[in-house]
């Protein structure tokens, strides 16, 4: 007898529904596997945050008062790369998510703040049952160092999370 669950042809809102943050990283790919195969809720967001191009070369320079570009149509949108690339990255996401058996549709969220607070606002926004997202398990010095945003989710977001490490190296 096989576990493996008929695939939901269309989307439906109003059934148990998660949100994966998808980012392209291993870790994310692992957290749409699992999901897949543990999960009973088969509707699911691929949600993939962005932030775009000059806002990224503000942030690495270190300067935030820069004049900003105006985003404000969408054309100039479409055109900038970042967004093109979290396009490519959400739709491989939505991909994996079909393969893994869920109904699903992409939400692409442009960051205004920190990614931890997109996700959870986006969570809220489409009222999702349950958060899945992968995580990098940093320990020692680098998780005192760097802000976990597995952790800032589970203690602001007010709902269900599901966190999938990182594989084993023996995996």
């Amino acid at each position: 007898m096989s576990n493996k669950q008929e695939t939901p042809t269309h989307f439906n809102p109003d059934a148990d529904t998660v949100l994966i943050a998808f980012d392209g990283s291993d870790q994310s790919r692992r957290a749409i596997d699992h999901a897949g195969r543990f999960l009973s809720a088969k509707n699911a967001y691929i949600l993939t945050v962005w932030e775009p191009i000059h806002r990224q070369a503000a942030r690495a320079a270190g300067v935030g008062g820069l004049m900003q570009a105006d985003l404000s149509t969408t054309e100039a949108v479409e055109e900038d790369p970042a967004f093109k690339e979290a396009t490519s990255i959400c739709d491989e996401g939505v991909t994996l998510a079909r393969q893994a058996g869920f109904a699903v549709e992409p939400f692409l969220v442009e960051s205004g703040s920190a990614i931890w607070s997109a996700i959870v606002d986006s969570a809220d926004e489409l009222n999702v049952d349950l958060i899945v997202m992968g995580t990098r398990a940093l320990t020692g010095w680098k998780s005192l160092l760097q802000s976990s945003v597995a952790d800032a989710i589970v203690k602001n977001s007010g709902r269900p999370v599901l966190i999938v490490p990182p594989a084993d190296e023996d995996e």
